[in-house]
């Protein structure tokens, strides 16, 4: 117990040590002193120490080739905190900025895989993975043979899952809801963005029931001219899917619509 007393003290003595030169350093009004300090406390991985100098003398040393380094290490910082909203906004900082850096491809790079790093589950608003995306995509095209493609590639796709994923999951709450007239372009937005989505066999049943269900529920007036819309639906969707697993319900729904616009004709 005695020496794990002692250790403790140590530890406690020697951060303590490394807290008085940290002030020190801050209170120096040399910045080569902060630059220098900056660097070795990054190169030890203390970033939080990094940064507070970093953002101290950046704003004074600004043009110079200090600043360029300076910048591009203190985005890093932020990554390594993982506070990669700050990352990513410092990174897009220093492409603007330093756009014929060395590192300028690795800072465009850092920039997108800093909002990929932000973009949330599927369920939660996607602002940021649509960001995220443009961002990546942006990289590759300007960058499409460096080191960092394949990657980029593949964040994008994962990235487009996600998308996938909640436009599908839109989809279904929309039906859900009955909210047939919104319903509807959103299915069309969906098959829009997503071509070649495997859900989109499902998507195009859902147009079918929805329509046939909005000319239900419609005036009368209304009714037969969304009758035969069901009807055309019904006809894409067995020319494209002839085998599908829905195909037994969807011809329900077309023999009745059938039958609804029948009596149309019929009262005229």
């Amino acid at each position: 117990m005695r020496e794990i007393r002692i250790l403790f003290l140590l530890i406690v003595a020697v951060g303590t040590l490394g807290g008085c030169k940290f002030r020190k350093i801050q209170k120096s009004g040399d910045w080569k002193v902060k630059y220098e300090a900056a660097l070795a406390y990054y190169e030890e991985e203390d970033y939080h120490r990094a940064i507070i100098l970093f953002e101290d003398i950046l704003p004074i040393i600004r043009g110079t080739q200090e600043a360029e380094l300076g910048n591009f290490y203190l985005a890093y910082s932020y990554y390594y905190q993982k506070q990669y909203i700050l990352s990513a906004h410092h990174f897009d900082e220093f492409v603007k900025i330093y756009g014929r850096s060395e590192y300028a491809m690795e800072a465009a790079y850092m920039h997108a895989y800093s909002l990929y790093l932000q973009s949330p589950d599927y369920q939660l608003d996607q602002t940021v993975t649509y960001e995220a995306v443009a961002a990546m995509q942006n990289f590759l095209n300007k960058y499409p043979y460096s080191d960092y493609a394949p990657e980029s590639d593949r964040i994008i796709d994962e990235m487009q899952e996600k998308l996938e994923k909640k436009a599908y999951e839109q989809c279904k709450l929309y039906y859900k809801l009955r909210r047939y007239k919104a319903a509807l372009v959103v299915y069309d937005n969906f098959a829009d963005d997503f071509p070649d989505s495997d859900y989109n066999e499902h998507v195009s049943y859902l147009r079918i029931e929805t329509s046939h269900d909005y000319a239900k529920e419609s005036i009368r007036s209304r009714q037969e001219e969304r009758y035969k819309t069901a009807v055309d639906y019904y006809l894409a969707f067995i020319d494209k899917y002839p085998n599908s697993k829905y195909l037994k319900d969807a011809e329900k729904i077309y023999a009745d619509s059938i039958e609804e616009i029948t009596k149309f004709a019929d009262s005229n």
